[in-house]
């Protein structure tokens, strides 16, 4: 039985990751924290975890693995502890995703607190790292919105079956925000209304250039990312644009071309499927998976795919346990098994 702890326990994924942990066979979970609730049991706070019948700390060091869901900044500093004493983290915040110091601090206006830990640090996307994952002390779990749109276009990149702009186009539930309050989030302001944000650049474009750059030798598409607010709860929808390589535009073929390198990437992964017709986000409701469809424009000679995952389960807290069981040794999918909520 491994010891866990579970970092700023109060927020959405927090919580999303006391609620999967908590009928993991292999977990025990030792210790919450959660300075706003600080002195509170987890019940109080979260009636559907009151089963867990904990007490909500201010910090601790317990654990033989910690999980920080703490906000970016928050999440390096208090990981320190762990893994200087050579506790393995996973980290749900943007601390640890981007390899370059300078990077984070123009994204994040923040000077990192450990810079030195960067190398150390792998990006927990396992469909892309899994070995690396499997001996590391910092996993640096995906942003929501990167987890959707890298793995919508990640084999299209690596087999050079597209070239130049990538174009992300992706929709999120409110959850995605956090509990923290702010107009655009009240239910007055953000029913029966759709609205794009951050057209100036969002935070988790960074990490969408940098893991597609890394997927093939000599290229990094330019990446524009269009996030979007939708009135439902949880979930997001990347649509994916990209203009076929010079050598697949002319064919007629194209859209099987695609599919049979979504089919050499996914086929073996136990939570992201390529599937025939467009996902909905209903469809990965409560889930870990990630359903992928792919195709091509025929006017434009464009790859069209589309991706869709729960923003709080494979788009944080379930990819977090995911990295969990590889980097232990335990079979990828235990305590993933669930199917979606229908409808």
């Amino acid at each position: 039985m491994i010891d866990v702890a579970i970092l700023n326990v109060t927020g959405y994924a927090g919580a999303e990751l006391a609620r999967l942990l908590s009928h993991h066979p292999d977990v025990r979970i030792v210790a919450v924290t959660g300075r706003s609730a600080a002195g509170k049991r987890l019940g109080e706070v979260f009636p559907h975890l009151a089963r867990l019948d904990l007490a909500i700390e201010t910090e601790t060091e317990r654990g033989d693995l910690a999980f920080s869901a703490l906000p970016h900044a928050a999440a390096a500093e208090t990981l320190l502890p762990f893994v200087r004493r050579g506790v393995p983290v996973i980290d749900l915040s943007a601390d640890f995703r981007l390899r370059d110091a300078a990077v984070y601090e123009r994204w994040y206006r923040h000077a990192h607190v450990a810079p030195e830990l960067l190398d150390r640090a792998v990006y927990g996307m396992p469909e892309l790292h899994r070995d690396a994952i499997r001996t590391a002390g910092i996993i640096a779990c995906p942003g929501c919105y990167p987890t959707a749109a890298i793995l919508a276009v990640a084999p299209a990149v690596r087999a050079g079956l597209v070239n130049g702009d990538v174009i992300v186009d992706a929709k999120s539930g409110i959850s995605g925000a956090g509990r923290g309050l702010g107009l655009t989030y009240h239910f007055a302001e953000a029913n029966e209304s759709v609205s794009a944000y951050a057209l100036d650049g969002h935070r988790h474009l960074p990490e969408i250039s940098q893991e597609l750059a890394a997927l093939r030798e000599g290229v990094a598409p330019a990446v524009t990312f269009v996030p979007h607010l939708v009135p439902m709860t949880r979930g997001i929808l990347a649509t994916c644009y990209a203009p076929l390589a010079d050598g697949l535009r002319g064919r007629d073929d194209a859209a099987s071309v695609l599919r049979a390198a979504y089919e050499r990437a996914y086929t073996a992964e136990p939570f992201t499927h390529l599937v025939e017709t467009p996902p909905a986000t209903k469809h990965t409701l409560g889930t870990n998976d990630c359903l992928v469809h792919v195709t091509v424009d025929p006017e434009r000679r464009r790859m069209v795919a589309v991706a869709a995952v729960d923003n709080l389960v494979k788009g944080a807290a379930g990819q977090g346990v995911q990295c969990m069981n590889i980097r232990l040794g335990l079979p990828e999918t235990r305590g993933l098994e669930a199917a979606a909520l229908y409808p």
